[in-house]
């Protein structure tokens, strides 16, 4: 019998469950049997792994609006480096949470297990100096973005990219007359998809803009409709309570999830910075983009010069163009947006361009991320199955 690979994992929140999840699965194909364990969510329970602690304790994000959750995930970690460093891993693999995962890495490196970051940090673009951190907890860096290896090159850091598991998920070429049949769309609706964040807080400092937006818009094409694809009953129920109170008379649909159908109808979309850009990009749809931190988080990030690039959403990062309206802090108005969005729906030729330029993005993740991470964690580990 061949010795089983065994593996420890963290992961932050469900996006990285899924990803977990795909990763296990690559590497059992891979060495046949394997030993997974750590914290994890329902995706990644069902691969095989065992749970040692559930991923929403993670759920936490921002420079300030973690610490009132430090003391429990300071005990979390801890726990995670006796327990994980007892269970003598063949690897670790952080999975996204790097304000979690890069402390870990480091003690569980120290005690000679081989670390990898699967998601990196997003450290090219604020709080730079990271990268020593990175460096001292991580073997190896996997990337989702080919721009980011750059980076880690240029510091010294041993990183590879792997692509992205949203474009080996969603198709080149998406069906929109079958995405709005599924919706109880028309072929002829002029649709305009709302999509305010996955996480309350987002959509409390967002969803009220998102609805003046849509109300401006409105008032300028009275045909426009417009959908919300909601990652959660909780979201749904706050944003609809906004609209409420914000623009009782807007009409919206609402869809707890279907955030790629609702994108491949849509015809335009006003969308948080985060992963739902990315979705959009690879639907090859027309956004605008915006986003607000807290109001400590951002005076910290301008006070302390710690912000690096010129864009933030991932559409113009990963084309270099600014192919897409972003609103930043105070900029997010809606009459601002709603303008914005109304010059995404009517520039025809600038939405070629757009879904042209997208198209080369897709194509250029589009390398299946979960077997080329595998094949680049066993190859840090030079990993042999051992015959029986």
């Amino acid at each position: 019998m061949s010795q089983p690979l065994v593996i420890g994992l963290v992961a932050g929140e469900s996006s990285g469950d899924t990803l977990g999840a795909a990763l296990l699965g690559a590497l059992r194909k891979r060495v046949g049997s394997l030993r997974a364990f750590g914290i994890a969510g329902p995706k990644m329970r069902a691969a095989g792994c065992e749970v040692w602690a559930d991923s929403h304790e993670l759920a936490v994000m921002g420079l300030i609006e973690p610490v009132a959750h430090l003391p429990r995930l300071l005990r979390l970690r801890r726990r995670m480096v006796r327990e994980i460093s007892a269970a003598q891993p063949q690897v670790f693999v952080g999975i996204d949470a790097p304000a979690f995962n890069l402390g870990l890495e480091a003690a569980l490196r120290q005690r000679g297990v081989p670390t990898v970051q699967y998601v990196s940090p997003q450290v090219w673009a604020w709080r730079q100096g990271r990268v020593r951190s990175i460096a001292r907890a991580c073997d190896l860096v996997l990337c989702l973005f080919p721009f980011e290896t750059e980076f880690y090159v240029r510091h010294g850091v041993r990183a590879r990219f792997v692509g992205h598991p949203l474009a080996d998920e969603i198709p080149l070429h998406t069906d929109r007359d079958a995405a709005r049949r599924a919706l109880g769309l028309l072929p002829s609706d002029t649709v305009v998809a709302l999509l305010p964040g996955s996480r309350i807080g987002e959509v409390t400092r967002l969803g009220e803009d998102f609805l003046r937006a849509a109300q401006w818009l409105q008032a300028e094409r009275s045909t426009i409709k417009f959908i919300a694809p909601m990652a959660s009953a909780r979201v749904q129920e706050l944003f609809a309570a906004q609209r409420e109170r914000i623009a009782p008379q807007l009409s919206v649909q609402f869809f707890e999830g279907q955030a790629q159908p609702s994108l491949i109808a849509a015809d335009a979309a006003l969308v948080a910075s985060g992963t739902a850009t990315l979705e959009a990009l690879l639907t090859r749809r027309p956004m605008v983009v915006a986003y607000r931190f807290s109001a400590l988080t951002a005076w910290l990030l301008r006070g302390l010069g710690l912000v690096k690039v010129r864009h933030f959403s991932q559409p113009n990062l990963l084309t270099g163009q600014a192919l897409v309206p972003e609103f930043l802090q105070e900029q997010v108005q809606g009459d601002a947006l709603g303008r914005a969005l109304l010059g995404q729906l009517t520039d025809t030729q600038g939405r070629a361009h757009l879904e042209q330029e997208f198209l080369k993005v897709h194509e250029r993740l589009r390398v299946g991320a979960a077997d080329q991470a595998a094949q680049a964690i066993l190859e840090l580990i030079g990993w042999r199955a051992a015959s029986g």
